[in-house]
């Protein structure tokens, strides 16, 4: 019977006595069986380590004088010894393992039925048994990538570039200890929405597939909170879902070379982002929230940002307003809280949605619409150029809630101007 575990080996005698009083946990495998040639009381305990593969033994049977189990669920136990006067503390076991592991020592100390146990001869333990868990894996080539043998469960970091990998492997879904997964240069079109049950993951890095889209069911997982680092470029994704901004946790995004049409207008709800990289896309203009971002390097070189022109409104203004609108306005100006529960599903999403007007009432569908300019470096320390022409600048929209509104600010912008 074995088990493997993390071993500290702790002598209860006084160091005076030429022992020391304190061992070093290390990575371990605990047999319990017979020694060669032995029956009966010759039940021992051997403890193998990478330094020591052909393992300390110690006798059990009548030998055990206390097992400590109180947090065994935690994968935490300890083996009380008589001779030699030591406690064997094992961690980071398997629960159900240690629990199994534990009782057949209970027994074989006790010397009932120890005849049913599954014992065996003592050897010393293999290298691939000591060795540390694997927490960091690099594969580079389709041959070189797994195709029966698991990943260990214990990686951290995972990366598997240039395996023309159509999907996510349901084998990675598995590893929940993952901080850092990098599937760039694959074929992945779509993401599952088990990914987002990777909740230690901080860096995920889809650079160069064929993605067209990113689940709005992912930026609701439990990568809200984890995710620090994530490179969607070089793929072909028109838009981003509203609920992206649920990713709160994002420091770096990487959006470069793709097909977008519009940022997240609720982006300014990334208030831990340092770093935004969107160029080469297709960008006409900057969401109205954008101006909230506060960056440390921000590039959109290479997008076809419109010319501005706050003289050619877009007016979308309804009169009167309708019961709807508001409705709307009031919730979103009194902040009165609402949810699915109360409120129709896409009524919610219109009002997590809903626009803000620049003498900060909300509208949501009954608006007047235009592009101002915006100086990048109001939202950056370092802005990467525009455009050829060394410019910083670019388009942002802007949203007013009524004619009123509009007046006012086109009376500044002319005496500006003039």
């Amino acid at each position: 019977m074995r088990l493997q575990c993390e071993v500290e080996v702790l002598s209860r005698l006084l160091p005076s006595c030429g022992l020391r009083g304190r061992g070093r946990a290390a990575r371990a495998l605990l047999s319990l069986g017979r020694a060669p040639g032995a029956a009966g009381a010759g039940i021992y305990l051997m403890v193998c380590t990478a330094r020591d593969r052909g393992g300390a033994r110690y006798k059990v049977q009548q030998n055990v004088e206390r097992l400590f189990t109180r947090f065994v669920e935690e994968g935490k136990a300890t083996v009380r010894l008589r001779e030699p006067a030591v406690d064997l503390c094992l961690s980071k076991a398997n629960v159900i393992n240690l629990k199994t592991f534990l009782s057949a020592v209970r027994l074989a100390h006790q010397g009932n039925d120890t005849g049913v146990l599954p014992l065996s001869p003592l050897v010393p333990a293999k290298n691939s048994d000591v060795e540390k868990p694997k927490t960091k894996m690099i594969i580079t080539s389709r041959r070189d990538y797994p195709l029966t043998k698991s990943f260990p469960f214990s990686l951290e970091h995972l990366q598997t570039s240039y395996c023309k990998l159509a999907r996510i492997d349901s084998r990675v879904l598995c590893l929940k200890k993952l901080r850092k997964l990098d599937l760039s240069h694959n074929h992945i079109k779509q993401l599952p929405a088990t990914l987002g049950d990777l909740v230690c993951l901080q860096e995920l890095d889809l650079h160069d597939n064929h993605l067209e889209a990113f689940s709005g069911a992912l930026c609701s997982s439990g990568l809200q909170k984890s995710l620090q680092l994530l490179d969607l470029s070089q793929n072909q994704i028109q838009a981003l879902p509203i609920e992206f901004c649920q990713l709160r946790g994002l420091v770096q995004l990487r959006l470069d070379d793709n097909a977008l049409l519009r940022l997240p207008c609720r982006i300014g709800q990334l208030s831990r982002l340092r770093f935004l990289s969107a160029a080469r896309n297709k960008l006409p203009f900057l969401p109205w929230d954008f101006r909230r971002l506060s960056l440390e390097n921000l590039d959109l070189f290479g997008n076809p940002f419109e010319q501005p022109n706050p003289l050619v409104p877009n007016i979308q203004l309804k009169i009167p307003l309708t019961l709807l609108e508001c409705a709307a306005r009031a919730t979103v100006n009194h902040r009165i809280p609402y949810s699915c529960h109360l409120l129709p599903s896409h009524l919610c999403k219109d009002l997590e949605v809903a626009k803000t007007c620049r003498c900060g009432s909300a509208c949501l569908s009954s608006f007047i619409q235009i592009t101002v300019t915006m100086n990048l470096h109001h939202v950056a320390h370092t802005v990467v150029l525009v455009d050829n022409m060394g410019g910083t600048e670019a388009p942002v929209l802007c949203y007013f809630c009524s004619l009123h509104c509009y007046s006012q600010f086109l009376d500044m912008h002319l005496q500006s101007s003039g």
